[in-house]
């Protein structure tokens, strides 16, 4: 699907979108108790259905209720043995996530995706399994586990996808015995480790910190059903702040300041960039502001996701704006470091990167001289469009329906606020 972007005034209110981050854990949860939950606030996101086909494939049995309503009936504990490969799409969540409950089975599966899903590291997974004497393999076609992990004790790197750690909390607590989860310093992303904690202590599991670098996960436990609510999402909810920012005013309603993800820190990024924002009956309102480059760097060891919209907000912002940490967003749908530097070229902008620093002179944006491209990226999409409503340029954005991943109804809640979005193809 192609797009054409049109100047735009921004003035509107949105409700942030369910949050995909949540949504994985609590459909996993659910599929692993006894009984039936009711998970409401959910966005049929490629990713969400992904993780939809995979917790059926563990046995969990999956029906609508309703608009972003599932009733979930789970497997108790007892992952069923797939007859096919199991599909991820394109969802790295999907798959860390899924992969070490399927051990549980104590027989071969096959594991599969799309995209560049097979080409993202998982080689702290294939160090855990083959260290118990485990079969891990993994080829372009999908990873391929045998054996039945055991509890004990578990080391892993703190500075790579935090995705690995939340799998094993949702396996080990259905193990025969205790296990504990010791994480090599620095820790990236704990905020998304403490959303799977979260999800675990509503659905009756204990697990938790033992100190700053040590999990501690009790075994023998059991999943217990719930009604629960998906909570809005900070990470595409950062989309619609800084488009309010650069061009008008946007409201965003549904969003929990006290929320685990570690998105939520886009608020306190504008606000140093001089953004001028409010807190006002419960919603966010961001509006249209002299941006300039922060005093210091920007840190993206626990909000990497927000790597695309942070380097358009740093376009706009007077002075050069400094990202750190920004390694891991080589690894994601795209490569969103070139992805980036390529696409934002296009208008005008420069973005140098050495090693795992961004580093981005604000202003002198241009009209693109070509259409831009979403290098099969929601959030290269996203950031692509904010970049030229923010800017008043028109521009034409190919493989647009990228957007599918993660929220289907971005060009509706920009065409909600005032935003130009035209559907030049399907």
């Amino acid at each position: 699907m192609n797009i054409k972007v049109s100047p735009s005034y921004i003035d509107g209110r949105i409700t942030a979108p369910p949050s995909k981050s949540a949504g994985h854990r609590l459909l996993i949860c659910a599929a692993l108790a006894q009984g039936d939950s009711v998970i409401e606030h959910l966005e049929y996101s490629e990713d969400i259905k992904a993780t939809i086909g995979c917790i059926t494939a563990m046995g969990a049995k999956v029906r609508k209720e309703g608009a972003g309503v599932l009733r979930v009936t789970g497997c108790g504990g007892q992952i069923a043995l797939p007859d096919a490969p199991v599909f991820c799409g394109e969802s790295g969540s999907t798959l860390r996530f899924c992969l070490p409950l399927f051990s549980l089975t104590d027989h071969a599966v096959t594991l599969t995706g799309a995209g560049r899903l097979m080409e993202r590291p998982q080689d702290v997974y294939r160090s855990l399994f083959e260290a118990r004497g485990l079969q891990f393999v993994h080829g372009e076609e999908g990873i391929t586990i045998s054996g039945r992990l055991t509890p004990g004790e578990y080391t892993l790197p703190g500075n790579v996808s935090s995705q690995f750690i939340s799998g094993l909390l949702f396996t080990l607590p259905l193990l025969g015995g205790n296990s504990t989860i010791h994480i090599e310093p620095p820790v990236e992303s704990r905020n998304y480790i403490d959303l799977t904690l979260s999800a675990l202590n509503t659905f009756g599991v204990e697990a938790g910190w033992e100190d700053e670098y040590t999990l501690v996960v009790p075994g023998r436990q059991q999943y217990h059903a719930r009604k629960v609510m998906v909570e809005g999402d900070w990470s595409n909810a950062a989309f619609m702040a800084v488009l309010g920012a650069l061009r008008g005013d946007v409201r965003l309603e549904g969003l929990d300041p006290a929320s685990a993800q570690g998105d939520k820190v886009i608020a306190k990024f504008l606000r140093r960039c001089g953004c001028r924002m409010k807190k006002e009956d419960g919603a966010y309102c961001f509006g249209y502001s002299h941006l300039i480059a922060p005093v210091t760097p920007v840190d993206l060891a626990d909000c990497p996701d927000l790597g695309p919209i942070l380097m358009v907000l740093a376009a706009f912002c007077a002075g050069r704006t400094t990202i750190l940490n920004a390694g891991r967003l080589r690894i994601k749908e795209s490569d969103r470091i070139a992805t980036m530097q390529h696409e934002m070229a296009k208008m005008g902008v420069h973005i140098q990167c050495v090693g795992d620093t961004i580093e981005i002179e604000g202003g002198g944006m241009q009209p693109p001289s070509r259409p831009l491209k979403g290098h099969n990226d929601h959030r290269i999409v996203m950031a692509l469009t904010v970049a030229l409503l923010g800017a008043g340029f028109q521009g034409e954005i190919q493989g647009a329906q990228a957007v599918n991943k993660s929220w289907p109804g971005f060009f509706s809640a920009i065409r909600s606020v005032g935003g130009k979005v035209e559907v030049l193809d399907d």
